[in-house]
């Protein structure tokens, strides 16, 4: 039997997506088309876009339809600092822990674009450094365009303070913007509640198809667009509406996430690989909050690639959570960021946990756990 714990990657569909999506690919209408199957697949279009703000806390004309979270980040991201920049604000602030999404547009709006970027560390636990922010506004609030920080870490779970960078941005006037893609409908989540300025999400991490993401941006705020053409979603991302797959994301997001039964079997997983592996060791497990189905684990005298195809081997499907570039593996940003050197960064797996995971894959993954070890030690040693 084989065991899914990549759910932070993709996770399968669930049946009230899959069959809304199927619906929907058998109407025929482009939704700015006037006529009679136009107009109904934009009707369609917008109910969807009702139901999503329902589960995301904002008001409907606040959500912007993308063709990915990345897409979404970067149209937050460059579209917030252009705008800051046409007001004299050039400093772009992200943490050290963003996924690449966030931290490769930033990268590029320093090379092309003239901005500066700031990167906030994290503690040992995988926090965002607060004080490091606060310090950072105190001497240059005037200067900062955006603030960009995840609303939960990818790689490990941790669940980062959003309130309290958004209170520090807002008495500053600052724009915030949260990738929130791990987040949703996993933990609680409303825009309106944190007071951001934009927010991102994607469909396929919560049981909807590939290829659809959501972008909020505050109503009555205007930014530069990345996508010229038609001016569909307030002229700022031009391009026919797939309304299959936005039908398949409301869905997803109206579907209930089963978060008690995940953080239960994540709570199994953390202790039997403790128990199994005894020199294990758990990042951000001394955070104060958690995502419920994310556990990443490193294992002295291992490299993760090797772990992972020894898993692989036996049917478990796993993650590195490093980048991959060129064939050549790095150390996770991320656990550096946390203080992790590159030999115990190369030593780390990531398990994340789904709505769809049993006790029975805990438990082989478990089983699975001491052999796979063993044998990716004695390989290291070689």
């Amino acid at each position: 039997m084989s065991v899914y714990l990549d759910h932070a990657a993709t996770t399968p569909m669930v049946d009230d997506a899959i069959s809304a999506m199927t619906a929907q690919m058998r109407q025929l209408g482009n939704p700015s088309s006037l006529h009679t199957p136009g107009r109904a697949s934009r009707k369609v279009i917008e109910q969807a876009r009702e139901s999503l703000a329902k589960e995301i806390g904002c008001v409907a004309s606040e959500i912007i339809f993308t063709a990915s979270g990345t897409e979404a980040n970067n149209i937050a991201l460059k579209g917030l600092y252009w705008k800051g920049k046409g007001v004299g604000r050039n400093v772009i602030v992200i943490s050290a822990i963003e996924h690449h999404a966030i931290l490769d547009p930033a990268q590029w709006l320093s090379d092309h674009e003239g901005a500066e970027i700031i990167s906030i560390g994290v503690t040992s636990a995988g926090v965002l450094d607060l004080t490091q922010l606060s310090e950072l506004l105190a001497d240059r609030a005037d200067e900062i365009a955006v603030i960009s920080i995840m609303h939960s870490n990818n790689e490990t779970g941790v669940l980062q303070p959003i309130d309290h960078v958004v209170a520090l941005a807002s008495a500053h006037g600052i724009a915030v913007h949260s990738d929130a893609v791990q987040s949703f409908k996993k933990v609680p989540l409303s825009f309106s509640e944190l007071g951001l300025t934009a927010l991102s999400l994607s469909a396929h991490k919560i049981g909807g198809p590939l290829g659809i993401g959501v972008l909020v941006l505050k109503r009555g705020l205007e930014i530069p667009a990345l996508l010229h053409g038609g001016g569909q979603e307030r002229e700022i991302r031009s391009g026919t509406l797939n309304a299959p797959a936005i039908v398949g994301a409301s869905a997803a997001a109206s579907a209930s996430y089963l978060s008690d039964h995940v953080r239960a079997l994540r709570n199994e997983l953390v202790e039997g690989i403790v128990r199994v592996i005894p020199d294990a060791y758990i990042n951000g497990a001394n955070a104060e909050k958690l995502l419920p189905g994310i556990v990443n684990a490193t294992f002295p005298g291992t490299e993760s690639d090797t772990l992972l195809l020894l898993l692989d081997a036996q049917a478990i499907a796993a993650s590195t959570g490093s980048a991959c570039s060129a064939g050549v593996q790095r150390p996770s940003h991320v656990l550096l960021a946390m203080g992790h050197n590159d030999k115990s960064a190369r030593s780390s797996l990531r398990f994340s946990l789904g709505a769809t995971t049993t006790l029975a894959d805990i438990n082989q993954v478990i089983e699975a756990l001491p052999s796979v070890i063993e044998r990716a030690r004695a390989a290291n040693l070689r």
